[in-house]
């Protein structure tokens, strides 16, 4: 998996990520919130499985 996740979609998808976990667990905004958990996946890994199929990369040259 090459990396296609930059680094500013990746702060936002880290922390995007925590706080719909957040949000979840203190019961806030229910179950879709654990939806975060992908987002956080996808920020932690730096590859996102949908921009290859949307043939989107915001990583910069340099890391490709």
């Amino acid at each position: 998996m090459k990396p296609n996740v930059g680094t500013v979609d990746r702060v936002l998808r880290i922390v995007g990520g925590l706080v719909l976990i957040g949000l979840a667990v203190s019961g806030t905004i229910g179950v879709w919130g654990y939806l975060g958990v992908a987002l956080l996946l996808t920020g932690v890994f730096r590859f996102c499985p949908a921009y290859p199929l949307l043939g989107m990369n915001t990583c910069p040259m340099k890391d490709r």
